[in-house]
């Protein structure tokens, strides 16, 4: 089992003096000496992720980096596709690039793009990007997109091709990940779903494609402490809004959640472990942990070593 840690941990989770993103490779080192799979990178709007992924990538041997995730909307694909080709060439290989449609609410009121047909243009994004990412060219004049390229954008040592993953929940978003990407980032899925629901779904699409097996790397959150109820009241306040947002309520619901934070593991490295392995159960190739800091500093790094003791377990 494959075991990574999304970081920043949660909002507030950098310093506000010094230097952030000495701060992301040294919690990155961190990560890769409790033995640690992947450090992902959250897109905030403070550094790029992107960025920081390929300077930790060159900085920080032995673990692979990746972004989990960087929104479509803000970025056009062939934008995208040099970013992602540049961190890839930086870590040898060692680089995944997780993308999402994000909110559309969040979308319109932050960079002022209306939502539109997100499916189609998603569609078209993911298409356009396969193509860039692939053959360093692209020609579409979409529905909802344009992209055309004068001259070749490989990046040489951008190799393998650049993996790409989805931030998905819902039937649509799975499809695409499946069809038109190399797996997903179920967001808000808990094990009944990803085994009964995701991973279905997932493998029905890629098989009728004509596609591998994809890679599915579930986002989850956890935490070793003993402040269990001040763990949990934070998760609260950290996850209050997903449980209106339509595509993560139906996630909880075909788990049978009400509360979000009720998917959190908050207590003893049992705990965390069954986790892990019910998810592994379940099916996932991977698990990205976020909100890692819902306890102290120190519970925090007791987390680290005991998913990294997992991996290395598994």
């Amino acid at each position: 089992m494959r075991i990574g840690v999304a970081i920043p941990p949660d909002h507030s989770a950098l310093p506000e003096q010094g230097n952030s993103v000495d701060a992301l490779l040294d919690t990155a080192a961190e990560l890769a000496e409790a033995g640690l799979s992947a450090v992902w990178f959250t897109q905030r709007f403070d550094h790029d992720a992107m960025m920081v992924a390929a300077l930790t990538a060159r900085a920080v041997p032995g673990i692979d980096v990746g972004t989990a995730v960087v929104p479509i909307p803000a970025r056009h694909p062939i934008v995208l596709s040099s970013q992602a080709q540049t961190a890839q060439a930086a870590g040898h290989g060692r680089f995944t690039l997780g993308l999402g449609m994000s909110i559309g609410s969040f979308i319109e009121q932050t960079y002022g793009i209306a939502p539109g047909r997100r499916n189609r243009h998603l569609r078209e994004y993911l298409t356009v990007l396969r193509e860039l990412l692939e053959n360093g060219t692209a020609d579409l004049a979409g529905e909802t997109l344009t992209a055309r390229t004068s001259w070749p954008g490989r990046v040489p040592g951008a190799r393998p091709r650049v993996p790409v993953l989805l931030a998905a929940a819902g039937p649509l978003a799975l499809r695409a990940a499946a069809e038109l990407a190399d797996g997903a980032l179920p967001i808000m899925s808990g094990p009944r779903t990803i085994a009964e629901y995701t991973v279905p779904t997932l493998t029905r699409h890629a098989e009728a494609a004509g596609r591998p097996a994809p890679r599915i790397a579930a986002i989850v959150s956890g935490v070793v402490t003993t402040d269990v109820d001040g763990a949990r009241a934070r998760a609260e306040r950290n996850m209050a809004q997903h449980a209106t947002l339509p595509a993560y309520r139906a996630a909880l619901d075909r788990e049978g959640v009400r509360n979000p934070a009720d998917l959190v593991a908050i207590g003893a490295e049992e705990l965390l472990a069954a986790q892990v392995r019910s998810y592994s159960e379940a099916g996932v190739t991977e698990l990205v942990y976020s909100q890692t800091s819902l306890g102290s500093p120190a519970d925090q790094r007791r987390t680290w070593r005991l998913l990294g003791e997992l991996v290395r377990k598994t």
